[in-house]
C-alpha cells in the first residue's frame, strides 16, 4: 500500500487509472485512517466529568494501537522493500500485520467486557466515584497485561498460525478475519433490549410521552415528571427497568439501529474495523445498565454511589430533582 505517495493514492492516479480497481493497500490505509478519525471524534465528544474506569483505559489503548497500525502500514507502503536488523520487510507484511491485528481484536471482546463488568460491579459499592492513583495504575497494568496476553495467544495458537501461513503466498489478496465474538455479543444485547422493551413497553411509552423541554440554569434540558420516591433507595427492578431502557435507547438508538441492520443483512465486518471506540462505549453503557438493574437494591440516590457513564446520564433514571420552579404540582423532576 502506498500511504502518501502520488503513485498510487493521488487523485491524478485515480483519474488516469479509473478503470482499474482501487489498490487494496490504499483502501486499507483509508479505512484505518477513517477509523482513527472516528475514534478521536468519540473520545472528544465524551463527557469530561467521568472517572477513569477500566473501559476508559482500554478505549484509549485501542485508539493508540490503531494509530500504530496506521503508522506501520504507511512505513511499509512507502519503503516497500527494506531490511531492518537483518529482517526483510515487503508489501506482504502489510497483509500479515493486518491479519495479526484482526485476530487480536477478534478475541478481545469477551475478556474486555468481562473485566469491564466486574469493574462496574465493584465500583458500585465504592464511597467515591473518583479513581485513586493506585487504582489508575492497576487499570494501566491490566490493559497492558490483556494486550500482551492476547498477542501471545494469537501468535502461539496453531490454528491461527496455520491460517497466516496459508495466505502467505497471496500477494494480491488479503483475507480479513471476521470475529464471531462480536456477532454473538451484538445479537445477545439486541435480544436483551428487545425483551426489556417488551416487558416494560407501557411504562416506556408513558415516560417518552411525559418528556418535557425546559430551561434550567441557562441550559435546555429534558425532564421526566413522575411521582416522588418514598425513600432514597430504588425500590424495585420493575420500576427501574423502563427508565434504563429509555435512557439507553435515548442515547444509543442510532447505534442500535445500525446493529439491527448489520445483523439482518448479514454484513461481515473485518475484526480490525469492528473493534472500535464507539462500539466499546456502546457495550460499556449496556454493562452499566445491567449492573444497575441486577443491583437495584444497592442503589441510593446519591451522586457518590453512581458510576459515571461517558455518554449516558443515568441519573435520569432515579435521581429526583426539586430545583425547577414554576411546576404545576409537586413532582420529582428527572433531568437529562
Amino acid at each position: 500500500m502506498t500511504a502518501l505517495s502520488s503513485e498510487n493514492c493521488s487523485f491524478q492516479h485515480l483519474l488516469h487509472q479509473s478503470k482499474q480497481p482501487l489498490d487494496v493497500n490504499c483502501l486499507l490505509f483509508l479505512i484505518i485512517l477513517g477509523k482513527i478519525l472516528l475514534n478521536i471524534l468519540i473520545l472528544g465528544m465524551k463527557r469530561k466529568d467521568t472517572y477513569w474506569s477500566f473501559m476508559e483505559y482500554f478505549c484509549f489503548s485501542l485508539a493508540f494501537v490503531d494509530l500504530l497500525l496506521l503508522v506501520n502500514i504507511s512505513i511499509l507502503s512507502y519503503f516497500r522493500d527494506f531490511v531492518v536488523l537483518g529482517i526483510r520487510f515487503t508489501k506482504y507484511h502489510i497483509c500479515l500485520l493486518t491479519q495479526i491485528i484482526s485476530f487480536t481484536y477478534g478475541v478481545l471482546h469477551y475478556p474486555v467486557c468481562l473485566l469491564a463488568c466486574i469493574d462496574h460491579y465493584l465500583n458500585l459499592s465504592r464511597a467515591t466515584k473518583h479513581s485513586s492513583k493506585w487504582q489508575k495504575f492497576f487499570y494501566f497494568l491490566t490493559v497492558i497485561l490483556i494486550w500482551t496476553s492476547v498477542f501471545a495467544y494469537v501468535l502461539g495458537e496453531p490454528a491461527i498460525s496455520q491460517s497466516l501461513k496459508t495466505h502467505r503466498a497471496s500477494m494480491y489478496q488479503c483475507p480479513s478475519y471476521v470475529s464471531t465474538q462480536s456477532y454473538w455479543m451484538s445479537l445477545s444485547m439486541l435480544m436483551v433490549l428487545l425483551v426489556a422493551f417488551l416487558i416494560s413497553w407501557p411504562e416506556v411509552v408513558a415516560l417518552v410521552q411525559a418528556i418535557r423541554i425546559a430551561s434550567y440554569m441557562n441550559k435546555t434540558i429534558l425532564y421526566f415528571p413522575f411521582p416522588s420516591h418514598s425513600g432514597s433507595r430504588v425500590r424495585s427492578k420493575e420500576a427501574l427497568l423502563p427508565r434504563l431502557v429509555v435512557c439507553f435507547l435515548g442515547t444509543w438508538f442510532p447505534f442500535v439501529a445500525l446493529q439491527v441492520l448489520t445483523l439482518s443483512l448479514g454484513v461481515q465486518i473485518p475484526a480490525y474495523v469492528e473493534m472500535n471506540v464507539p462500539w466499546l462505549y456502546f457495550v460499556n453503557s449496556f454493562l452499566i445498565a445491567a449492573v444497575y438493574w441486577f443491583n437495584s437494591q444497592k442503589l441510593y440516590i446519591r451522586d457518590s454511589t453512581l458510576p459515571v457513564d461517558p455518554f449516558v446520564n443515568w441519573k435520569c433514571c432515579f435521581v429526583p430533582m426539586h430545583r425547577l420552579k414554576q411546576v404545576e404540582r409537586p413532582v420529582s423532576i428527572i433531568i437529562c
